[in-house]
């Protein structure tokens, strides 16, 4: 009867809805009203019928839309709900790895520019300790120290398309580096070696093949321009070899910092580069 029915109103404040979501309900099926005016239109509920807005509201909680609801509803299959929720799941997994990787970008970069805030002055020479670090990357493909920026560029790129291929977002190749075998360095010739990304310890369980660079002493130097990048280097492995520093390892060209957002033409790039090096034990 009429009376021991709920107009729209009711039922959508007693559920915290709205009158459009309900009359949104009915038209795609989810929840008729237990009677329709003949006149007005008017829709009227039952109160038993707050189970079934209870369940979509439930269903909704688990991230199921309102079309895989209606769905559900309509043919009444405990197994397609298993199903739907199973892919949810994966989903919901996919999500929280994404946005744990975009966090861990964000903490990056806020680390990334306090870093360049508190870094010498370019040109200065600096021996420093750095903790173990996590690489991952690929053998050049070319020398652009016999080139120009534009093969770096495309090294780049190769570098960004093998991340996404892994199904890793652009995001993660912000912090890029170069090498140059130890070799190569103290015969002061230039042959890039690889181009990889320096990984946060919290992404190296996706990277099973990353490298690791051991923590040590570094002897560096700080600048600002890609193209000051050879003479820069040469007056490193001369400060080392001035003070009987022992180049211990590869040559490291690290882009500390980059923020493409002053100048359209050309990176913006903060660099460190680096060696390791050991000491003499004999006392002077």
């Amino acid at each position: 009867m009429q009376n021991e029915l709920l107009s729209i109103g009711k039922m959508a404040e007693m559920n915290h809805l709205t009158v459009a979501t309900l009359r949104l309900y009915d038209e795609l099926g989810l929840l008729h009203p237990r009677r329709r005016d003949p006149d007005s239109g008017y829709r009227y509920y039952d109160m038993a019928q707050n189970a079934r807005l209870d369940m979509i509201a439930y269903m909704k909680e688990l991230g199921m839309s309102l079309s895989e609801i209606a769905d559900v509803l309509k043919k009444e299959d405990i197994t397609l709900i298993e199903t739907i929720l199973i892919r949810k799941n994966e989903q919901l997994h996919r999500q929280m790895r994404e946005l744990k990787s975009r966090h861990n970008a964000v903490e990056r970069a806020i680390a990334s520019v306090e870093r360049y805030r508190k870094s010498p002055a370019k040109g200065t020479i600096a021996l420093e300790y750095i903790d173990r670090r996590y690489l991952w990357g690929l053998s050049c493909r070319s020398n652009f120290y016999d080139a120009d920026i534009y093969t770096y560029e495309q090294e780049l790129m190769y570098l960004r398309q093998a991340l996404m291929e892994r199904g890793f977002s652009h995001i993660h190749s912000y912090a890029t580096g170069t090498s140059i075998t130890k070799e190569d360095f103290l015969a002061e010739h230039f042959a890039a070696k690889d181009v990889f990304i320096f990984l946060d310890y919290r992404d190296v369980e996706h990277f099973r093949d990353a490298a690791v660079l051991d923590s040590g002493m570094y002897a560096c130097i700080y600048l600002d321009r890609y193209d000051d990048e050879i003479r820069y280097a040469n007056r490193l492995r001369e400060v080392c070899r001035n003070n009987n520093w022992q180049i211990s390892g590869d040559y490291i060209c690290e882009v500390l910092t980059e923020f493409n957002v002053f100048d359209s033409d050309r990176r913006n790039m903060f660099l460190r580069l680096q060696v390791p090096v050991t000491f003499s034990q004999e006392l002077l």
